[in-house]
């Protein structure tokens, strides 16, 4: 019997994804001096103000205000019309330094285990699935796919659709078979902000006839789309008033959007503005990169791993794997965990050292998705503090240098072999 799946996706512009990546920029700045950086930065977004709040223990210094312009500015945000811009908002900064108490279980050497330990308990849950070429739900593929594209057209084609603001938002829903199989398109649902109309009637119709005619058959294959998909662009009218402006925006309340968009499980904690040392963000990349890796080395089609950690404490308290029963090997989902756990280390000082999560590397992810991303290469300014000596006088230099980082990094394939090997594949 054929059922709906649904997923949403959000643009870069929309509130709660500005304040995401006004934390992951603030977060890699201090990466970018201070690799070492612990950081817990949380951010609100509403009419022409910024509060930036959290607890961060480092040795970098970041001008925070000149970051959060330069990330809203980068966004889109940059004319009095929005009542948000990257000149005129308001920066409020209130910020502190880590908890000694949390500190002392994460620190090597420090604590009751003296390795590197979560930085919290909880679980974390990764998925992959052989719906698309990344590995992701097509509902949430295709979602990601039309606010992201739309989002490049309007910075980068705005003579095609010349009218688009940065808020806005997707979803997708995917009919499936009895096979449990992606069989059509059954519903796409799109709101983007706009300029002015002269109009309402004049602008719906416009809306309509760009979504339908060049944003949708840029994204969604026309195999998938038929005469009884249903469409509903705009579906309130008039979308003018948008991003902080129109709604508040807060850090962490896109987790389902950052992940698997309701497919698999979430463990509740969000990722950004936290560095490493937190396990809802790195422990939850690393099963990722666990269900990925095995989804694509031929052990099942679709797999869900969740892990879980007590603060303070290297190793993982639990470790589970569900296939779904699209095991490919004659295994209990137990007998697969139980290989998973020798061929991936899953200790917190493994997976960051795995990942070089260290690195400045989270601001790319703080919109359209921390999975089902493209691994890549880029350089990044980073700041390198020398110390020089003269005279019985110790000063500080500091030299602005550009690094080479790798983005995405638990999205790599690079444990198929090992996996095939452990499973005689």
């Amino acid at each position: 019997m054929a059922y709906l799946f649904t997923s949403e996706s959000v643009s870069e512009g929309h509130p709660d994804k500005v304040a995401d990546q006004i934390s992951d920029a603030i977060l890699d700045a201090m990466l970018a001096q201070d690799p070492n950086s612990r950081v817990a930065c949380e951010t609100l977004v509403t009419t022409g103000l910024v509060v930036v709040a959290g607890e961060i223990t480092t040795k970098a210094y970041v001008e925070i205000p000149d970051v959060v312009r330069e990330t809203i500015k980068k966004i889109g945000y940059n004319s009095d019309d929005y009542m948000f811009d990257a000149e005129s908002c308001g920066v409020m900064v209130t910020l502190h330094s880590q908890s000694p108490d949390i500190a002392q279980g994460v620190n090597e050497g420090e604590g009751t285990d003296k390795e590197q330990g979560a930085g919290d308990q909880g679980m974390m849950f990764g998925y992959a699935s052989k719906e698309t070429p990344e590995y992701m739900p097509m509902a949430l593929a295709y979602s990601h796919r039309l606010v992201k594209e739309l989002a490049k057209i309007r910075k980068e084609e705005s003579d095609l659709i010349s009218y688009l603001r940065p808020d806005s938002k997707a979803q997708v829903t995917i009919e499936y078979g009895d096979d449990n199989k992606p069989r059509r398109v059954h519903t796409i649902v799109l709101s983007t902000q706009h300029d002015e109309f002269a109009s309402e009637a004049e602008m719906l119709a416009k809306i309509e006839k760009d979504i339908k005619e060049i944003l949708i058959p840029r994204v969604i294959p026309a195999e998938l789309l038929d005469e009884n998909t249903i469409y509903h662009i705009n579906p309130t009218g008039k979308f003018v008033i948008g991003g902080p402006h129109g709604d508040a925006g807060l850090t962490g309340r896109k987790i389902i959007v950052d992940t698997y968009g309701g497919k698999g499980a979430h463990g509740g904690g969000a990722f950004s503005g936290k560095d490493s040392s937190k396990v809802d963000r790195s422990a939850a990349y690393a099963s990722r990169h666990v269900a990925k890796n095995l989804v694509a080395a031929g052990v099942a089609d679709e797999i869900l791993v969740q892990v879980a950690y007590a603060i303070g404490v290297s190793r993982p308290v639990s470790l589970n794997v569900n296939t779904y029963g699209t095991a490919k090997v004659d295994l209990s989902d137990i007998q697969i965990a139980e290989r998973v756990n020798k061929i991936f280390d899953m200790g917190p000082k493994a997976i960051v050292e795995r990942f070089g999560l260290k690195n400045p590397i989270f601001s790319d992810s703080a919109a359209y998705g921390h999975m089902g991303r493209e691994p890549y290469s880029k350089e990044v300014e980073t700041l390198i503090v020398d110390v020089e000596e003269t005279d019985s006088v110790r000063k500080e230099v500091r030299k602005k240098e550009k690094k080479s980082f790798e983005f995405f990094t638990w999205e790599k394939l690079d444990y198929v072999d090992k996996v095939k090997d452990a499973f005689g594949l």
